[in-house]
């Protein structure tokens, strides 16, 4: 991975600060986006999903649970969504400079986790306000985060390198994305799904690496009693699957991309 060497981690450097400059430039409020967005979709979400519709399932410090879900779910989105559209929109550069090609998708997912760490800021907030209780579980973030960002940075290397031939993967993966949010526990718990007699799909759900740190984040930051993998699997063998399809993803997608990235620059 040569994209290690000093010179190329000043080039990664360089392009994150500048797509992060150019994010919200002309909006009239910039960088408060990267908080009002989600903080208004939560909004929206917990109005509509926990009062009216009642996917409540008791559990305290629900509102603090979905606002945590609904943020880690935008960083996937968001990594995943850039980090496609990556290559096609530095085609320019591809044809100018030589360079390992891997740094452009990877400064989008770094991009991300920008907005993801102002976004937990504000969970951490909202925590406080709601009477979480503050405890060491906090830095169970630092590896769910990591096997994160490997999960986000394999599915954009699949993606960037699709996205470059076939154009339709766009609407595809975003009709993809909108179905994924659905099926993890982002709007319920899996609490939700066990409660009422549905251990067998709530077990299958949380083999996706998703599902399984959303509610690992929950458990440890917010309340202990949320449902983890460990809770529901008899053979500990499972809980390991999410961890091994996120370490699979990273290294799949990074060879598939290394495999093709000669020829983005004639494609383009």
């Amino acid at each position: 991975m040569n994209f290690l060497t000093k010179k190329n981690r000043i080039l990664l450097r360089e392009m994150v600060k500048t797509d992060f400059k150019l994010r919200y430039q002309g909006s009239f409020i910039g960088h408060l986006w990267s908080i009002l967005k989600p903080m208004l979709l939560f909004t929206i979400m917990y109005l509509v999903f926990v009062r009216f519709l009642k996917f409540d399932d008791g559990t305290p410090h629900y509102a603090v649970s979905l606002l945590l879900g609904m943020v880690t779910w935008n960083f996937f989105t968001e990594a995943t969504n850039m980090g496609m559209l990556s290559i096609v929109s530095r085609g320019d550069l591809l044809r100018k400079i030589n360079f390992p090609k891997e740094i452009i998708v990877i400064s989008s997912v770094v991009g991300a986790t920008i907005n993801y760490f102002i976004n937990i800021l504000v969970v951490f907030a909202f925590a406080l306000i709601n009477g979480v209780q503050p405890s060491f579980g906090v830095f169970i973030l630092i590896p769910l985060f990591l096997e994160l960002f490997l999960f986000a940075t394999g599915v954009a290397f699949i993606l960037a390198t699709l996205f470059v031939k076939y154009r339709d993967m766009g609407p595809i993966w975003e009709v993809m994305l909108q179905a994924g949010m659905y099926g993890t526990p982002i709007i319920y718990s899996i609490t939700y799904i066990i409660q009422r007699g549905h251990l067998g799909i709530a077990k299958v759900m949380m083999m996706n690496p998703l599902a399984q740190i959303i509610q690992e984040l929950r458990h440890f930051i917010v309340y202990s009693g949320a449902t983890i993998n460990w809770d529901i699997f008899e053979n500990k063998f499972f809980t390991l699957i999410p961890i091994i399809l996120s370490l699979s993803a990273f290294v799949i997608g990074y060879v598939i991309f290394k495999r093709n990235a000669k020829k983005f620059a004639e494609i383009l």
